[in-house]
């Protein structure tokens, strides 16, 4: 009988000993996997997390609030959400983002494993000068948020790493006469790229 409870106690303790050993390991897969989060993958589970806007500082110093809808390597696209409600389409260069702002909830929900962000995917792939070719090819009217300030006008080229805008007045089609400068905008100093026709 003694005997019984001995190698009950036993057989308790060892088990006890397997289950902290696997909550360890848990606790130590757990810490590794969040040491590996990129900035990309921490915004992919916020946009899946919920509709509710982020807040992004930039590296100006100035706070936006936005809605991610797509994500490039080193890009988002996004609902930009201003303060009156009024809504607008842009393009965030992670470069740009000088942290994120968040509430509790969200700092929680970024931290969750996105199911969108799958190795290999296409999107995760094409950079920033991508998306803006893309603009560009659309003959797209925008506001080009820079470091020193912004300027409205339209894509006349991308190349590795710098665009070309022909600025002219918002609202005005890009034509020879109406263009008043061009800019050679290197990609590192874009803050943020809004859609102007939005």
């Amino acid at each position: 009988m003694r005997w019984d409870d001995m190698f009950d106690d036993l057989a308790g303790q060892l088990q006890g000993g397997i289950d902290d050993e696997a909550a360890r390991r848990a606790i130590d897969d757990e810490r590794l996997r969040v040491g590996r989060l990129s900035l990309r993958e921490r915004l992919v589970a916020l946009a899946e997390s919920g509709d509710e806007p982020v807040s992004l500082q930039m590296s100006d110093g100035s706070i936006v609030a936005v809605r991610p809808r797509a994500f490039g390597s080193d890009w988002l696209s996004a609902e930009l959400v201003a303060e009156s409600g009024r809504v607008r389409v842009c393009i965030v260069p992670t470069a740009g983002i000088a942290s994120l702002v968040l509430t509790e909830a969200q700092l929680l929900a970024s931290l969750r494993e996105a199911t969108g962000n799958r190795p290999g995917d296409l999107s995760g792939r094409l950079g920033l000068a991508f998306a803006l070719r893309d603009l560009g090819r659309r003959r797209a009217q925008c506001e080009f948020v820079v470091t020193t300030g912004s300027i409205v006008g339209t894509i006349d080229r991308v190349a590795r790493d710098h665009v070309d805008v022909a600025v002219h007045e918002r609202g005005v089609a890009r034509r020879p006469r109406d263009v008043v400068a061009y800019r050679i905008i290197p990609l590192d100093d874009l803050r943020l790229v809004i859609l102007a026709g939005d």
